[in-house]
């Protein structure tokens, strides 16, 4: 599975590279020689055992084209309210008529990354710096290609009352095509942010793939929560890397909903790079029909006092099939780390199916360390006393994998950003136990 079908574009892409700093050519340029090097991930690759990429390495994708999206067709995936700060990319490219921009607090950065890479030089320091090439493929081809997607800068002090967000729209002119979205959201000491970060589609039956890397630095003290929201095409691919380096006293609060794509896969790595951080990871992925939902995450623990809360929840159906891969590392320096972990799944019928490997790595011996998995059906004794209290079976059946679902949904913390989580996952899961 090699890099081949991409030389050509990469080639023509770094001849003109936009308005780019200099310091950006040779990363690059460097990131393509490993994705040439290594190529795609294959069966044999530990990390990979689980999910074959061959649907996406076997097929030729190119550059996608311009395409015009109108108000009215995006306004379904506007999450929260419509007043919020909003970024918009169609086919990978920034649309500034459909993105909403209201004057934000002093020194807050808000804008498509590849305006700022040409006025902002503080992205050296950061951009490409934190999601490392050499651990996947994807993230080197992603960094190869790297132009644009959302900048956001808070600096210190500041609290933002509303979250960004920040919308990928593939359009039926997509098909066939690649987009590699870049994203950097960089919070100071002390503020307070949230970010919305959605992936959706016009055209539901396209086939067509996004490589994703959003890179997260969460400063000292800082408050970070950041919703990842994927509803690809079902017939589209979906390849996403998240990266958080989080500082002394600082809190990172995460929330993945995984609905769309025939395969798709999202690494979310965080690093707690100083002592008394605190970080909470839930996520929710809903599989269908033949579809493949990948999560794999890692928490890296290399300073003492730290905690981390993982919690995912998977609902599958059909013959769908899903993964889930959460390593959580301590190192020996990583005294006093309270670190727990668990992933529960639900099979709604006999062809689904779920590949769960909850793993520990532990050098330090004054800890609280715990992780589990469950995979199983409806309880038959909570069904039993649904239907004895005169529920209809289809609507017991409901009712428990909403409440199974719901827990992992409470835990976002901004309300309005909650409530149109459980909108969305109420109108999915009707539609999954149909």
């Amino acid at each position: 599975m090699t890099a081949a079908p991409y030389l050509p574009e990469f080639e023509a892409f770094a001849a003109n590279g936009g308005a780019s700093p200099a310091w950006l050519a040779p990363l690059r340029k460097q990131a393509f020689g490993r994705f040439a090097e290594v190529g795609f991930p294959t069966s044999k690759d530990e990390e990979w055992r689980f999910t074959s990429v061959t649907p996406i390495a076997g097929r030729q994708f190119s550059a996608p084209p311009a395409a015009s999206v109108t108000a009215a067709e995006l306004e379904p995936f506007i999450f929260g309210h419509p007043e919020w700060p909003r970024l918009v990319f169609v086919n990978g490219r920034y649309d500034a008529g459909l993105s909403h921009l209201p004057g934000l607090a002093a020194g807050v950065r808000c804008g498509p990354l590849a305006e700022a890479l040409s006025t902002d030089p503080s992205l050296e320091a950061h951009l490409a710096r934190h999601a490392p090439v050499e651990q996947s493929a994807f993230t080197a081809l992603n960094t190869a290609f790297l132009r644009e997607g959302a900048f956001v800068h808070v600096p210190a002090g500041v609290q933002l009352d509303d979250p960004i967000n920040v919308l990928f729209v593939s359009t039926r002119e997509a098909s066939d095509s690649v987009t590699h979205p870049r994203n950097l959201f960089l919070v100071d000491r002390e503020a307070r942010a949230s970010m919305v970060e959605s992936y959706v589609t016009l055209a539901p039956g396209a086939t067509y793939f996004t490589n994703a890397v959003t890179e997260v630095v969460s400063g000292p003290g800082a408050w970070t929560e950041h919703t990842r929201i994927q509803r690809e095409s079902e017939s589209a691919f979906h390849v996403g890397l998240t990266h958080v380096e989080q500082d002394r006293d600082s809190h990172y609060r995460s929330f993945t909903l995984a609905m769309g794509g025939a395969l798709a896969r999202h690494n979310l790595h965080v690093r707690l790079n100083a002592p008394n951080v605190e970080t909470l990871m839930y996520g929710l992925y809903l599989t269908r029909g033949e579809q493949l939902v990948d999560n794999h995450t890692a928490i890296y623990h290399d300073h003492p006092d730290c905690r981390s809360w993982e919690v995912y929840k998977g609902v599958m159906q059909d013959k769908s099939r899903a993964v889930f891969n959460g390593k959580v590392f301590v190192e020996p320096e990583a005294q006093r780390t309270d670190a727990k972990q668990t992933n529960r799944n639900l099979l709604l019928s006999r062809g689904a199916r779920v590949d769960t490997k909850p793993q520990l790595e532990i050098f330090a011996d004054d800890v609280k360390c715990t992780h589990g998995a469950t995979v199983g059906q409806l309880d038959e004794v909570a069904m039993f006393y649904a239907r004895s209290r005169g529920i209809p079976a289809q609507a017991a059946r409901r009712l428990l994998t909403h409440a199974f679902a719901a827990e992992v949904v409470a835990e976002v913390a901004l309300e309005p950003v909650r409530e149109e989580l459980e909108r969305l996952v109420h109108e999915r899961l009707n539609l999954l136990s149909e």
